[in-house]
């Protein structure tokens, strides 16, 4: 360590959400996306806050489908997909009910009075949502990890939470007495005999503050059920689409993929851990998926792109590669979609 005025040491801070084995993800402090890149740094930041570039959002885009009232389970090999908005979706399948990195707050910020305030409604009222059984948290940012609705979820319906290693800590500070389970990218958990999770790699980052960044991993999720194969990817850069062919490989392919299609703009900024449109669309060919749906869009304004944008350059992209629309549909908050088999 480099040695300062007045015989002051500087040290590097402490993790304080996890301590592990040096792994080709982990250098023993934070966790690295191998091969990429690191988050920018605040010089970056503050050039694209003040190159005056953000298209402005409407305060209010209301969506076209009435709030939802999902029924309490599907059975058999059904497999059905209700919108809530930007990263949370409801899944029923195998008589289980499963969301996406839960958000019902109107902000997605460390305070309830300033931050990206969502402009629609909750696609299900929070009241309205059947038994609870499991959640998938990807990563500890504000716009996947709400404190406040993991605790409410944790009051009525003490769901199993999965996530990458260190958010376990997080959690447990911030949503006391949540049942949560942590693991590694390449881990598992059997959640049912007939349900496993695996946790995988995302080319994204973390931090809840300025002084924990990559102190908590990041990771997408393939859930192997009777109803077929599921894989909800978190956020993610592309990264030469390296992730979506591994897991094409290691998993043979999905019935569904839920795919992050927006908060991509500027590239330059944005790039290496927010794919775009045209991103998603090639990921969904590269990981073999029969079907995707299109999340993390149209809900909080969170980057440059117009609101109405990441749809229209989804569609565009499909037309390019001879994909159908119906086949990879980016949902909008109380849209339902009863996925075909295979």
């Amino acid at each position: 360590m480099k040695p300062l005025a007045g015989n002051v040491t500087r040290t590097k801070r402490r993790n304080p959400y996890f301590q592990g084995d040096v792994s080709d993800h982990f250098d023993g402090r934070v966790f690295f996306n191998p091969g990429g890149r690191p988050p920018a740094g605040f010089a970056d930041l503050l050039r694209w806050q003040l190159g005056g570039e953000r298209t402005p959002w409407p305060a209010s885009w209301p969506s076209p489908f009435p709030s939802a009232r999902p029924d309490a389970r599907v059975a058999g090999d059904e497999l059905r997909v209700t919108m809530v908005g930007h990263s949370t979706v409801l899944i029923q399948f195998a008589g289980l009910n499963m969301l996406t990195d839960p958000v019902w707050s109107e902000r997605v910020s460390p305070f309830s009075f300033a931050g990206p305030k969502r402009v629609n409604e909750p696609g299900i009222a929070f009241d309205d949502l059947p038994p609870i059984d499991l959640v998938l948290l990807s990563h500890n940012h504000y716009d996947h990890m709400d404190a406040a609705t993991l605790k409410k979820l944790r009051a009525g319906h003490d769901p199993l939470v999965v996530t990458p290693l260190g958010n376990d800590a997080i959690l447990d500070a911030a949503a006391p007495s949540l049942r949560v389970v942590a693991r590694d990218w390449g881990e598992t958990l059997a959640v049912t005999d007939r349900v496993t999770i695996h946790v995988e790699p995302a080319h994204h980052w973390s931090a809840r503050g300025a002084a924990d960044r990559r102190m908590a991993l990041w990771g997408g999720f393939v859930v192997e059920a009777p109803a077929g194969k599921l894989y909800f990817a978190g956020d993610t850069g592309f990264h030469g689409g390296s992730i979506y062919r591994r897991l094409g490989q290691k998993h043979g392919g999905f019935r569904l993929a839920v795919l992050p299609i927006g908060a991509y703009a500027p590239r330059w900024f944005m790039e290496p851990h927010h794919q775009d449109p045209d991103e998603a669309a090639e990921g969904m060919l590269l990981c073999k998926a029969a079907w995707a749906v299109g999340c993390h869009w149209g809900t909080f304004p969170l980057t440059n792109e117009p609101i109405e944008e990441p749809r229209d350059r989804l569609w565009r992209a499909l037309e390019a590669r001879n994909i159908g629309r119906e086949c990879f549909r980016p949902m909008l908050p109380g849209e339902v979609w009863d996925v075909p088999a295979p």
